[in-house]
């Protein structure tokens, strides 16, 4: 974005809040600056809206989020400039103070798990790429290359590389949410999966006396999560009483000594239990509901990426892959779901009159197919003009029932939104692949006409000639 369209957006954006003065934190993530305000009340919705080049605003977890897109960085940069903010990369764990609830206890956790595996996002969609290349040159698909060849043997174990020490990439990325130190994070995910540890399954241990149910934590997320949010308070509490002359030290050491029996013998059983429960429940949920069951996920996605709830199905997706090895379910629903989106920004191209809405359209639509990224669809036209969202909802519907009827699976975990989702077919029967692109072209092509013809009122200005 040039920089004097984003300081005008900044500029805009600020006088709507009530001013710095207004404004008690400002932070961004990939596609909104989240505003902590003195007074909510000042902030009409609807001017916001109209500001050129703001997508959409979200009131959620005491903050007014205001959806730019991925110029959201260089909109941030000039707010802060023009405003006198500390200029932060990273939304932190810092927050204001507030009434403990079950409502702010649930949006801590909708914030948490986001920030925790948002970041831990790159390293999985590398791994699953030579795992992708498994599924295509190995023994199932072209032959290229057989087990036990040392390209074979490579490429197996670089794509099981982020999944096995899932916890310790996820103990950074967690860390840093927490205010922690990383490298704290790091220690603890490499504790849980320390080989010493892990050859101590099914023997009788314990953490100064306490016993500890000793699991396997190697593609588990659960319990370096909730270890490193508890160290978090248990580091804090450290630094303060320590002296400075030896808290570099001593600080660290005890830190990491209270944690062991929780993390051990509580968070980690804990966080097992929690996950073979969730991959039980979607599997108990596939017996039940079926094709229609895949359609319906595929549908609702979008309002799961707009409530941040996506990220919940991802982490239990995770567990189904560790688990299983494939998922012939949810996994699915979301790959679909990937093409309906793609398709509101082409039906929306065709069907806009208006230049810049039109070329808006497009560029919404190229973003969703080359990089995956669904918030300017959603937001840029779904929201903005409410019918395309039911056209969106119908054309996933589709295709995740075709895919349910067809028995199509997830057979690769690639865990991307672009054009590339559909790769995650590869790995099983040709049919497999067949019916899952088919499915996927369905939910495309679908959405795309659903928007097209029903997607706009006919007196809408932006499709007048």
């Amino acid at each position: 974005m040039k920089k004097d369209k984003a300081r005008q957006i900044a500029k805009e954006v600020l006088e709507q809040v009530g001013g710095k003065d207004n404004v008690s934190k400002v932070l961004h993530c990939q596609t909104r600056l989240r505003f902590n305000l003195k007074d909510e009340s000042v902030v009409v919705d609807e001017k916001i809206e109209e500001i050129k080049g703001v997508l959409g605003i979200v009131r959620a977890g005491g903050q007014i989020q205001i959806v730019v897109g991925p110029e959201v960085k260089d909109v941030y940069s000039e707010l802060c400039d023009l405003a006198n903010f500390e200029n932060k990369d990273v939304d932190p764990v810092a927050k204001q103070k507030e009434k403990i609830t079950f409502k702010s206890i649930g949006n801590g956790i909708l914030d948490a798990i986001p920030g925790c595996m948002g970041p831990a996002i790159p390293a999985i969609v590398a791994s699953a790429f030579f795992k992708m290349l498994v599924a295509i040159l190995g023994p199932d698909l072209l032959n290229v290359i057989q087990e036990g060849n040392d390209l074979y043997t490579l490429l197996t174990f670089v794509g099981d590389a982020a999944f096995y020490f899932f916890p310790v990439i996820v103990g950074y990325t967690s860390a840093k949410k927490f205010n922690l130190n990383p490298v704290l994070g790091i220690l603890m995910g490499a504790i849980l999966i320390h080989p010493t540890f892990v050859g101590l399954i099914g023997k009788p241990f314990t953490v100064y006396g306490i016993p500890c149910n000793v699991q396997s934590y190697a593609s588990s997320i659960v319990p370096i999560i909730l270890s490193n949010w508890i160290m978090s308070y248990v580091a804090r509490f450290f630094d303060r009483v320590v002296p400075g002359a030896i808290r570099s030290v001593f600080s660290p050491a005890f830190t990491i000594a209270v944690m062991l029996p929780i993390a051990l013998c509580v968070f980690g059983p804990a966080g097992a239990f929690i996950g073979k429960y969730v991959v039980g429940g979607l599997f108990s949920l596939e017996g039940v509901a079926g094709f229609i069951g895949i359609g319906l996920i595929a549908a609702l996605y979008p309002v799961l990426v707009m409530t941040g709830m996506h990220m919940v199905l991802i982490t239990a997706l995770f567990q189904v892959f560790a688990t299983k090895g494939f998922d012939g379910f949810a996994a699915v629903a979301v790959s679909v779901s990937s093409f309906s989106i793609m398709g509101v920004g082409i039906g929306a191209f065709f069907r806009l009159k208006n230049k810049e809405q039109k070329a808006l359209a497009l560029s919404y639509g190229i973003t969703a197919i080359v990089a995956g990224t669904s918030e300017p669809t959603i937001y840029g036209i779904c929201t903005k003009y409410k019918k395309p969202f039911i056209g969106l909802l119908a054309g996933g519907f589709i295709g995740g029932a075709y895919a349910g009827l067809t028995g199509v699976i997830d057979a690769t975990l690639v865990p991307s939104s672009n054009v590339f989702a559909a790769l995650c077919f590869l790995g099983k029967s040709q049919a497999n692949v067949v019916n899952g692109i088919i499915a996927c072209v369905i939910a495309f092509v679908s959405t795309a006409l659903l928007v097209y013809f029903f997607g706009f009122d006919k007196n809408e200005k932006d499709i007048q000639a």
